[in-house]
């Protein structure tokens, strides 16, 4: 490369004379290897290019192979000739082979690098505003947009903003599928204004690279607006300082890669080297090996080459942070300014129709432009498609037009032609439709009111003022046509309306269509390339002035073609005039209620579709259904109500019209009694209610108002009378009158002829209890003498109330309205009541009636019409029945029932199941029907009396018989009665009772149980019988006597024995017999209840059974005898046996005691199985002698004691005693112990005469004696401050003797000395195991640096037990924050509402070093008002980011800079925190601040004051504006702040709508401005009040103003301004007042509800992004352990998750413990401040031989120690008093960089090196601090060469000197060393064996370290499901709680109270407008001007 410009005159002066050089890529191997060699061509052809290529890179002639460019161009003869200077070449196996590795290509381009890197500073300043930076990107859209105007499928051009720093440094890129750009391409774009049309005929050039002109096409959209060479490099510098270009052409494998960088363009300038020359880098796609870390979003971008077939993108970094701030904040304006710009390319050449869809043509393929902006790495990235953008302003021009008007403009030959559009906007919905820009803020101007812009409208031809009505913009104030070159929106142009379509070229026909009309067009125009645009194509340069030429020829287009049709003026004069005729609507129909036919339409086309409304608004005013008008210029007059209002066509809502047609309905209709159809146009609207109303109610006087009614025979009935059944009412005489008295038999007429005639009808209703009943109905006509008559009406019977009616009706119809009226009608009310008692009936009684059971008769009393009725009289009843004796106790009258009581029947019935029938008579003496009868039905009656058969008092029965007795239940009568609970019960004494149920029947048969006695002698007994029914007390028992007789069955059993004629086996008697023994020949005999025996049978004997045995001969049983039985072996074992006869009811049973037998052997009984060493066995050991069966034989004696003996292993005899134990006759042995032998069983031997008897006792460890460590981590043992040991202590529990203790009682403690080491474990003290073992893990050790001991001690019985002790050293962890360090200016005031000074945070280590790899995401700034109890925020307090450092700002801590101070002035907390991980957080000390006020700049009340309400009355609280109100000097934030400033404040009222003729109020004392006293910033008003009359216009709205006057103060204060409403009477005034006072209210609760909902709404938009961002998460986590071959199922639970964690985790640690190649040499100085460790540990080596001979090289360094400073190396050597080797890098100076082999010059080898060399220090691997351990090595090793042999190393030194080069000492794999002088041999330079030697350790293999990385992902994968299901649960529940009840009963509420707001506001509104109509009938106004009036205020 030249490096100045000399050196470049001298090149170019050698080219000249034919020098050129090339250089050749060697890339045939499909390896990452390549070779590079330079040659020298001038003067070659191709064949001679080839042979060079086969000599220098040995090609075999067999082989084949292609010389190509890196554009791919296979080179030939003809091409080669053509070759530049510098040119780079491929050697390849084939043309499209993929290139293995990256290659660098050199191009120049030209000219100062200030125009590119300033290109965009200049080119954009019109538009350094909020659009600026859509315009540069805008410039790269149009590259993207040529490069894919070939593409046959979907163009897609994507940009994204890579602003999330955990991706690397912020950039913008622009991505494309497009045609790409060879090297050769690449190198034209690098050339500022290289033009496109310049064409190469070189032949390297591709056909496809020429520029060939698109045909034309509709709107010329032919992408053709990559132009001029200039934009790209403009836009790409306007952003930031670098740009990378990647680009894969189509067709060719490669990529290739230019990167453009001002700093690189300073630097070179700087050198002076050539500025114009950089490389082009080619490689292969996906591969991105040349990308830095601070660049990694690239490698997602490269990683996506693969597969594509072609591709550009434009990178740009080093971007601005202005234009970041921008693009982050203003995402949505500038990406709607690209949907504009680029409208008609993204939707086709109709736009963005949302109402037809987007049409393209066929030749168009789709365009996709999608931005995504990435922020942070937790926030979801923003995704938009510009198709997606519905605000742009063409889409809004296109959406809110109604028609189109089409033109075509020819500026000449070869100027080009332009397509127009116009576009109107009508006038709807009470606005103008004309669009405004979305930035654009609300124009207070803008008419809200529907009435205002109609009336405005109306008048504009009348008045000026109206000219420019609010929301129209005039002609002067904006140009019509946005303008499109080659399709693509140059914005910087628009033109203004051309002749023909301005509206003062046609004033002529200016009356055709209003003048606003005109302000309602937008337009757009169309031009291709024929008009010159500037380089930035933000203005056309030509545009205007060749339209508006005269030679410019305007044509319309109709349909796509242009139209002969007429001058073009003319026709868009007519079509303007059919758009607001057709389109603008100013009458707004509401109500719509249905589609209606009209018949009474003359024209049948015009009947169908009419749309019916209820409702209009129209002029400011709304009229609706039922209310009351009046007509003008109609004959006649009408005066009505409205019906409905009609509009023709075919409406479902509400709808703007410009007219229609109103129903009246003609009042009052008694007269008229029709409705009428006009225009609306017709509707007087100057008459008022009051005047339509009183003509109306004059015509009203004449009709029918009331009847009079006369009673001629007298005796007048009352209303609401009584009468009894029977009465005559009438005759009736009746009168109608009208409201001025005079008699009417007609309706007055309203025409020619006579009135309707009049009747009177009388109905006579009945009012029953269901229905009414009409009994009469008469018409009556008129009379000439005696008016309307009606007779008289008998026999009124029936009860109840009446209603007698009189209603007028119209003769012949009988209609009681007449014209929707009703008639005059006259009511009366009478009721009809019972007579006198005349008869009776008799009620129903019980159909059947039972023998002397009481009963009653009741008797219904009746007058002489059946009506019931009461007695008034008293009578007594009599009562007569034939066959039955009848009484009764009393009678009684209760209203209209007579009851006879407590009636008895006796006699003799038929049985209970049938009944007799009886007639009873009843008599009544005194009535006129005195006598009835009734049939009744008698049943026997209740239980009386028991009667039991048979009824002999005494029965004979056989003892063990039953007994059966009859029994029947009677009642009084003696009649069978059968009743419920009829029981009867039979009790025998000493037998259970026998009941029987007589409750159907009446009877039953009782059987005894069998009667079994014990009879004495054969004697009988006596027993007595008792008969009672439980539930019936009250009747007798019966009794009967029983004699019972002795039986003949088996009562008695006898046992005995035949061997002993004297053994009798008494019953339950005990009897001794040798244990284990049998008893034999035992026989039975068996006697009946008289002492007979009974002689045995086999029935008899088949019933004996025995419970010994269950083997039982029959043939000996019928003998008598019974089975042998065998005693029991043990003496302790009583058993019981019994022989019993028919199961047990006759026995026999006794008891064997056994007794024992001779001693047969020595038993020896164990207190206990165990015994410790050294212990004597507690207890006493029994010995006796026992039989056969282990029975005591009670033999021994206490003489026994000196013959026995004990014999053990290891037992101590000494201790034995023997004593005699008297109760138990048996020895006791103590003083068993054993003092030494081995654990486990032992013999003891006991031996006395003839008898002896071993036992086994185990033998255990000893009492507890001594800890011993069996398991500890290795030494020396070093542990970061706050970390743990990975391996366990574990102490073993010790005897005296060593043996294992498992004595759980002994209680093992860890403790530290010195004491201020703080241990973290599982347990500090725990109890052995059950193998006497404690195992304690580390979880933690924090203290202060230096040497602790962990000291394991032991207690037994508070005893202590000594135990080991542990050595270890404390080191400080530089990567644990332990503290927050906050820097601030602290002598800053903090202003509210203004900024924070920078807050810098430093994370300050163990060691106290800041630390900076935590993310600034994790650093947080929090401040709360007040001051907070605990030791973290509230949850109140607002959470601030840190921003990134600037230049002069340290990098090693956090800034927060630029926050806003809070606007409440009072005392705040700030405190900051850092994340460290999921659960901990580490918190600085809090900072207490007191926020103060800022300048002041308003006057404003202390609290909210609500809307004043006042009159002009006399009461004083009617006329006061404020009471009690403090006004105080506030900052612009509400806080107190001027208590230095004093003055005035002046008080004075102006009109809320700024007239000035209006009259004001006055205060009291009639003054217009009063001044109260400013005193420390604050203005107190006890009361302010308007004077009594003060003037004032009713219903208006005034507004005081508080203006402050402080003369100190140099800047103009705010005045304060309350409105109030003012009325002209104080019953207004209250009824305003507390509308107001409601609406405030409701307003407030409206807000509250609002901000609740607001919050719900914002919480779930909130809940639902989390779910995404965690769902993406959770995704991409997934996918990457899949990429990593960890399989994850689609449903995976945390649990599976956990298990897989703890298998890599398993396999991780099996790698670790693996035994791994260590440093042996103890490091005791790492750790201490400034000290980086021994040169042994600071390194690792993967391979064993490299380890061993560069360890022996540098054997002397390797237990050196390195500090970093020399103070620290200075210590150690005191400290050592100069044993340690120290070395101190602050002294240490090393080249910087790493230069290459010796071999390898200039980038390329000067000779192929054999044996693999490589710089001996590459090969360590430096686990901490890289940087620092790379200056320590380059220092010891140097550049010290590793060859595999000795041969490899002499041949490679002799080939470096050769070269003139240095050759360093090369060190061999096999242990060899050639030094640098040369000199290798001899045992100096040869390695000792690998174990002599202290070597590097080994690496952990990758394996592990690839599981380490999956159990990471694992764990971020298990927290990002986790996470998902709880933001999943959490918006669950949120999304149920907002659909709870509660919430959607806020939401109701909020409903209600907006409902009740709105009624408050029209009420106030209704008010209002009726205030200001009488205001202005009172001032003496015509009506005329009361609605110019009304119009006016309520704009």
């Amino acid at each position: 490369m030249l490096t100045s410009a000399s050196q470049r005159r001298s090149a170019a002066a050698s080219l000249q004379q034919g020098e050129k050089k090339i250089r050749v890529y060697d890339l045939r191997l499909e390896t990452e290897a390549k070779t590079c060699k330079p040659f020298e061509i001038a003067g070659w052809d191709f064949n001679d290019f080839l042979q060079a290529l086969h000599k220098v890179f040995r090609i075999p002639s067999s082989e084949t192979f292609v010389v190509a460019t890196t554009d791919r161009i296979v080179l030939d003869f003809d091409r080669f000739k053509e070759l530049q200077d510098d040119t780079t070449l491929y050697l390849l196996q084939h043309e499209h082979q993929v290139l293995p590795t990256a290659t660098v290509e050199n191009i120049s381009f030209m000219p100062h690098y200030d125009t590119l890197i300033k290109c965009g500073t200049y080119e954009y300043y019109a538009s350094e505003n909020k659009e600026s930076l859509a315009y540069p990107l805008a410039e790269l859209i149009d590259n993207s947009l040529s490069a894919t105007a070939k593409n046959t499928g979907t163009r897609i051009i994507e940009i994204r903003m890579q602003f999330d720093e955990s991706l690397g440094k912020p950039a913008v890129i622009v991505l494309d599928n497009g045609r790409g750009m060879t090297t050769k391409q690449l190198n034209k774009w690098a050339v500022y204004r290289h033009s496109k049309f310049t064409k190469e005929t070189s032949s390297f050039a591709r056909r496809e690279e020429d520029y060939v002109r698109p045909d034309p096409v509709p709107r010329s959209l032919n992408s053709d607006i990559s132009y001029f060479g200039v934009g790209g490099k403009q836009a790409v510098f306007h952003f930031g300082n670098v740009v990378r270009m990647i680009s894969k052409p189509v067709g060719l494998p490669d990529v290739h890669e230019l990167v453009l960088s001002e700093e690189e363009f300073e630097k070179k300038e700087k050198n002076k080297e050539d500025i114009y020359s950089t490389t082009i880098l080619n490689r292969k796609p996906g591969d991105f090996s040349h990308v830095s870390d601070d660049e990694r979003f690239l490698r997602t971008i490269i990683d996506e080459e693969r597969g594509k077939e072609s591709f550009t993108a434009v990178v740009i970094t080093g971007l601005k942070e202005k234009h970041i701030s921008f693009l982050k904040q203003n995402f949505d304006a500038w990406t709607r300014h690209l949907a504009h710009i680029y409208h008609y390319y993204i939707h086709g050449v109709n736009g963005n129709d949302l109402k037809q869809g987007s049409k393209k043509t066929a030749q168009q393929p789709t365009i996709d432009i999608q931005i995504t902006l990435r922020e942070k790495p937790n926030k979801c990235p923003r995704v938009l498609n510009l198709r997606e953008v519905d605000d742009d302003m063409q889409t809004l021009y296109i959406n809110s037009a109604v028609d189109t008007f089409e033109f075509k403009a020819s500026s000449g030959p070869g100027g080009g032609t332009v397509e127009g559009v116009l576009r109107y906007h009508p006038f709807l919905y009470d606005r103008e439709t004309y669009p405004k820009y979305p930035e654009d803020p609300e124009d207070p101007k803008d008419p809200k009111d529907p009435k205002d812009t109609c009336a405005a409208n109306a008048a504009s031809s009348e008045n000026d003022n109206f000219e420019n009505e609010p929301g129209l913009v005039t002609q002067e104030e904006r140009k019509i046509f946005e303008c499109f070159w080659n399709g693509r929106l140059i914005p910087g142009t628009k033109v203004a309306e051309f002749d023909w379509c301005s509206r003062k070229h046609n004033s002529r026909t200016a009356s055709d269509a209003p003048p606003e009309c005109y302000r309602r067009l937008s337009g757009v125009l169309f031009t291709d390339d024929n008009f010159q645009v500037t380089t930035n194509k933000m203005t056309f340069m030509d545009l205007e002035l060749k339209l508006k030429n005269n030679q410019t020829i305007f044509s319309l287009v109709l349909n796509g073609q242009k139209s002969s049709r007429g001058n073009i003026q003319k026709e868009f004069t007519q079509w303007l005039r059919n758009c607001n005729e057709k389109f603008d609507k100013q009458i707004k129909f509401v109500g719509f209620k249905e589609i209606k036919t009209r018949t009474d339409v003359p024209t049948k086309k015009m009947q169908h579709p009419w749309a019916v409304f209820s409702a209009i608004e129209w002029g400011g005013r709304t009229y609706k259904t039922g209310q009351l008008l009046k007509t003008h210029n109609t004959n006649p007059i009408l005066y009505g109500k409205v019906v409905q209002f009609l509009l023709y066509g075919n409406f479902d809502g509400d709808v703007y019209a410009t007219g229609g047609q109103v129903e009246v309905s003609r009042e009052p209709k008694a007269l008229w009694d029709m409705n009428k159809i006009v225009p609306i146009s017709k509707i007087d609207k100057t008459a008022s209610d009051e005047a339509i109303k009183k003509n109306i109610d004059s015509d009203s006087e004449k009709l029918p108002d009331k009847l009079n009614v006369e009673w001629p025979n007298g005796n007048p009935l009352q209303n609401n009378a009584i009468l009894s059944a029977g009465t005559t009412l009438g005759p009736l005489k009746i009168e109608i009158l009208s409201k001025r008295g005079e008699k009417l038999s007609r309706m007055s007429s309203v025409g020619q002829g006579k009135g309707t005639k009049l009747c009177v009808k009388l109905t006579l209703l009945h009012h029953g209890q269901k229905s009414d009943k009409e009994l009469a109905a008469y018409v009556a006509p008129h009379l000439a003498n005696t008016g309307f008559w009606f007779k008289k009406m008998e026999n009124l019977t029936e009860l109840g109330k009446y209603t007698l009616n009189l209603n007028t009706v119209v003769h012949e119809t009988n209609a009681v309205s007449f014209g929707g009226r009703a008639l005059p009608t006259f009511t009366l009310k009478f009721t009809i009541k019972e007579g006198d008692a005349a008869s009776f009936d008799i009620s129903a009684i019980s159909p059947t009636l039972r023998v002397g059971v009481p009963f009653d008769i009741p008797l219904q009393i009746k007058d002489g019409y059946g009506h019931s009725t009461s007695l008034t009289s008293k009578l007594t009843p009599e009562l007569k029945c034939c066959g039955l004796d009848l009484s009764y106790e009393t009678f009684s009258s209760s209203g209209t029932i007579f009851t006879i009581k407590n009636v008895k029947a006796r006699g003799k019935v038929l049985n209970y199941q049938q009944s007799k029938s009886y007639d009873l008579e009843v008599t009544l003496p005194g009535l006129k029907q005195h006598t009835k009868s009734i049939k009744i039905s008698l049943l026997p009656g209740i239980p009386n009396f028991l009667h039991v058969k048979p009824e002999e008092t005494s029965i004979n029965v056989e003892n063990g018989d039953q007994v059966t007795f009859h029994v029947e239940v009677h009642d009084e009568a003696g009649n069978i009665t059968a009743n419920p609970k009829q029981n009867v019960r039979c009790e025998v004494k000493g037998f259970p009772p026998v009941v029987t149920d007589c409750s159907s029947t009446g009877a039953g048969q009782l059987v005894t149980k069998p009667i079994n006695l014990k009879i004495m002698k054969g004697e009988q007994q006596e027993l007595k019988a008792q008969f009672v029914m439980p539930s019936y007390k009250n009747i007798p028992l019966v009794m009967k006597e029983l004699r019972v007789l002795p039986s003949t069955r088996v009562s008695v059993m006898e046992l005995y024995s035949q061997d002993n004629e004297n053994l009798v086996l008494r019953n339950s008697e005990k009897i001794e017999w040798i244990a284990g023994g049998l008893l034999e020949n035992l026989f039975y005999k068996l006697y009946d209840e008289a002492g007979r025996e009974v002689p045995l049978t086999a029935e008899i004997a088949s019933m004996i059974k025995v419970n010994w045995t269950g083997d039982v001969f029959l043939e000996d049983l019928v003998q008598g005898k019974l089975p042998d039985l065998q005693v029991p072996k043990r003496v302790e074992e009583q058993r019981f046996y019994q022989v019993s006869y028919q199961d047990q009811s006759v026995s026999v049973s006794f008891t064997i005691v056994p007794r024992p037998d001779e001693p047969e052997r020595l038993k020896v009984a164990l207190p206990q199985t165990t015994v410790k060493l050294g212990e004597i066995l507690s207890g006493n050991i029994s010995l006796e002698l026992v039989d056969q069966f282990d029975n005591l034989t009670k033999t021994l004696t206490p003489t026994c004691l000196n013959h026995i003996k004990v014999e053990a292993e290891g037992l101590d005899k000494s201790a034995i005693t023997f004593k005699w134990q008297e109760s138990s006759c048996a020895a006791m042995v103590t003083g068993i112990r054993f003092q030494s032998g081995s654990l486990g069983p032992r013999e003891l031997s006991f031996s006395y005469s003839d008898f002896v008897e071993r036992v086994s006792i185990k033998v255990t460890a000893g009492l507890p004696a001594q800890l011993k460590l069996i398991s500890e981590p290795e030494q020396p043992l070093q542990v970061l401050n706050d970390h743990g040991i990975s391996k366990p202590f574990v102490v073993q529990l010790c005897d005296e003797w060593g043996n294992p203790s498992p004595d759980q009682r002994v209680v093992v403690d860890l403790k530290t000395s010195p004491p201020g080491l703080t241990v973290k474990t599982n347990v500090i003290s725990q109890p052995v195991n059950a193998e006497g073992k404690a195992s304690f893990i580390v979880n933690g050790l924090s203290g202060p640096k230096g040497y602790y001991q962990l000291q394991f001690k032991g207690s037994f019985n508070k005893k202590p037990i000594p135990g080991p002790s542990v050595s270890l050293t404390v080191l400080p962890d530089p990567k644990k924050p332990v503290s927050l360090s906050v820097e601030y200016d602290t002598s800053v005031k903090f202003f509210a509402g203004s900024k924070f000074p920078v807050f810098s945070v430093t994370v300050v280590s163990d060691e106290g070093s800041p630390i900076t790899t935590f993310s600034p995401a994790a650093v947080s700034m929090f401040i709360w008002d007040g001051v907070s109890s605990g030791k973290k925020p509230p949850e109140r307090a607002i959470e601030l980011k840190c921003n990134k450092p600037m230049k002069n700002e340290k990098n090693d801590c956090f800034h927060f800079r630029d926050k806003d101070i809070p606007e409440a002035a009072k005392r705040h907390t700030i405190q900051f925190s850092l994340r460290i991980d999921k659960k901990d957080v580490l918190y600085s000390n809090p900072i207490r601040i007191d926020v103060v006020a800022n300048q002041p700049v308003k006057l404003g009340p202390v609290s909210q004051t609500p809307t004043p309400v006042v009159s002009y009355s006399e009461n004083i609280a009617s006329r006061t504006l404020v009471e009690n109100m403090t006004l105080r000097i506030m900052d612009l934030y509400g806080n107190p702040a001027g208590q230095d400033l004093g003055g005035k404040v002046i008080i004075t009222i102006k009109s809320s709508d700024g007239e000035r003729n209006k009259s004001f109020p006055l205060f009291e004392r009639g003054a217009s401005s009063l001044a109260i006293n400013l005193v420390e910033g604050k203005a107190h008003i006890p009361r302010l009040a308007i004077r009594e009359n003060s003037p004032g216009d009713n219903s208006s709205t005034y507004i005081l103003v508080f203006k402050p006057e402080v003369s100190a103060h140099l800047v103009t204060l705010t005045a304060f301004e309350l409105p109030f409403l003012f009325y002209n009477d104080a019953q207004n005034q209250q009824k305003m007042s507390e509308l107001t006072r409601k609406k405030d209210e409701l307003s407030s609760a409206i807000e509250k509800y609002n901000e609740a909902l607001r919050t719900y709404k914002e919480l779930l938009e909130l809940l639902t992004a989390s779910y995404l961002t965690a769902s993406k998460k959770e995704a991409d986590l997934k996918n990457e352990l899949r990429r990593r071959k960890v399989t994850i199922p689609h449903s995976v639970s945390a649990q599976h998750i956990d298990t897989l964690i703890k298998k890599k985790t398993t396999e991780a640690e099996a790698i670790q413990k693996v035994s791994q190649r260590v440093f042996s040499v103890r490091d005791n100085f790492r750790g201490q401040a400034d000290v980086l460790g021994m040169v042994g540990h600071l390194a690792l080596v993967q391979d064993d031989a490299a380890a061993w001979v560069i360890s022996w090289h540098i054997r002397g360094d390797m237990d050196c120690v390195i500090t970093k400073t020399t103070e620290a190396a200075q210590r150690i050597y005191r400290d050592t008093q100069g044993r340690q080797q120290v070395m101190a890098l602050d002294s240490v100076l090393v080249p910087p960089g790493n230069r290459p082999l010796p071999h390898i010059r200039n980038g390329y080898p000067l000779f192929e090196p054999h044996g693999n060399p490589v710089y001996a220090r590459e090969l360590l691997i430096y686990p901490c601090d890289p940087e620092s351990c790379d200056i320590v090595f380059k220092n010891i090793l140097g550049d010290t060469i590793l060859i595999d042999d000795l041969d490899s190393a002499n041949n490679y030194r002799r080939a470096v000197v050769q070269n003139r080069i240095q050759c360093p000492t090369i060190l061999t794999r096999q242990g060899d060393r050639v030094s640098s002088r040369g000199k290798f041999g001899g045992a100096q330079n040869r390695a000792p064996p690998m174990t002599t030697l202290h070597m590097f350790g080994a690496p952990l293999p990758q394996q592990y370290h690839s599981l380490k990385e999956q159990i990471d992902l694992l764990n971020q994968y298990c927290s990002a499901v986790s996470k998902r299901e709880e933001i999943e649960r959490e918006r669950d529940d949120h999304v149920k709680k907002i659909t709870s009840p509660d919430v959607q009963q806020k939401q109701k509420d909020l409903d209600d109270k907006k409902k009740q707001l709105t009624e408050i506001e029209k009420e106030l509104a209704s008010a209002s407008a009726k205030g200001m109509k009488r205001h202005a009938v009172d001032g003496g106004q015509p009506s005329s001007s009361i609605s110019k009036r009304a119009r006016q205020s309520s704009t």
